[in-house]
């Protein structure tokens, strides 16, 4: 099988460490173990470090199923996270010859890793003059006889496309007649449950992944899960048998008391996120090179500068010179933009900001 070097993710791993002011992790601040055991001190006292329940410790599952609308627990299985989830859908459900849709600037695994498995695959742009709206029109015209699986994420990385109700109601439109699968990825999903419909509360053939690597700020827990109907959740859960095995009863134990808080831990999220954004649009007006299409259930977004230097270029500079770090828009194959992350904490944030567009000003506007 061969695939693409992965842009985003090498340019994180080559560079994330030497940075000062990480502008561009798209995971809220992550907790430290004494912080999350601090929220349950006893969660830990009686794990016995087997390989736990297969699928997913059952009470675990049961308050993930508390995130969405519809289901039990015998459409949740666990994994190592979303992107292993990611993964395991589309091997377990696409075939060489399948015709896949997804959508640019968007996560690179959702259209590389398809094109891998021998699939067809057809990408849609989100367009910055519409505000990064998604394209329910272009969907249509992109659809096939051979159309398997369209792949996306609400909100989406590095755009910060949120679909609503309505885009929900109308890609299902589509979808349904024609038996496609819809998988989204919705780790940026849940701030505000209401405004973040599910595909798999929308749709019998819609299957959410997700983690607590991002609004949850546990990326080192390693925990994701799949909700779908339960023939894609079968099939799942035969194909990890090969693979992993388990997430184990440390990792599972740990996620439940993390969710059994998570109104804790998500209202912290929700204030950093609003005090970044606020911060955010001041620095916007005092700096006129630069504009953004803000969601406000969105950790991230695509910022957009002004000057006559590449993206990976400004990056590297910026990092160099002054410790400030994103990772450009060529990682995304859009040039003149930085993926922005606001999920940090709001003093760095702003130093970070404040960092930058001193630098950018005396070094790049001119250029």
């Amino acid at each position: 099988m061969k695939i693409k070097d992965f842009l985003c993710e090498q340019w994180m791993t080559a560079y994330e460490k030497q940075a000062v002011y990480n502008m561009t992790d798209t995971s809220f601040q992550a907790l430290s173990f004494p912080a999350l055991l601090a929220l349950e001190p006893a969660a830990l006292d009686d794990v016995v470090l087997d390989y736990g329940d297969i699928t997913g410790d059952e009470a675990l599952k049961r308050e993930i199923l508390k995130l969405y609308r519809t289901g039990s627990v015998e459409q949740i299985t666990c994994m190592p996270g979303a992107l292993c989830a990611n993964q395991h859908v589309m091997d377990a459900l696409l075939e060489a010859g399948d015709h896949v849709i997804a959508f640019v600037p968007g996560y690179q695994q959702f259209y590389e890793y398809p094109r891998s498995l021998g699939c067809e695959v057809t990408t849609v742009a989100y367009v910055e003059e519409d505000g990064w709206r998604f394209p329910v029109e272009k969907v249509q015209e992109a659809i096939r006889p051979n159309t398997k699986m369209i792949v996306l994420a609400s909100p989406s990385n590095p755009t910060g496309t949120r679909l609503d109700a309505a885009d929900w109601l109308a890609l299902v439109a589509l979808c349904r007649p024609r038996g496609i699968y819809i998988l989204c990825d919705e780790v940026y999903r849940g701030l505000d449950l209401e405004r973040t419909p599910s595909v798999s509360d929308c749709y019998e053939r819609g299957i959410a992944t997700s983690s607590l690597s991002k609004i949850f700020a546990l990326p080192g827990l390693r925990l994701g899960w799949v909700k779908a109907n339960r023939e894609v959740i079968e099939r799942l859960n035969v194909r990890r048998d090969y693979t992993f095995i388990s997430t184990g009863p440390l990792t599972d134990r740990l996620a439940l008391a993390a969710l059994r808080h998570k109104e804790t831990i998500l209202e912290a999220n929700r204030r950093r996120l609003a005090k970044n954004q606020e911060t955010l649009k001041a620095w916007l007006a005092d700096n006129e090179s630069f504009s953004v299409v803000l969601d406000p259930l969105s950790p991230v977004a695509f910022l957009r500068y002004e000057a006559g230097i590449p993206s990976t270029a400004l990056c590297q500079r910026a990092l160099r010179e002054r410790g400030v770090f994103f990772v450009p828009g060529s990682c995304f194959e859009v040039d003149q933009h930085l993926r922005l992350g606001m999920g940090r904490d709001p003093e760095a944030f702003e130093s970070g900001l404040t960092e930058f567009s001193i630098w950018f000003n005396e070094t790049l506007k001119k250029i």
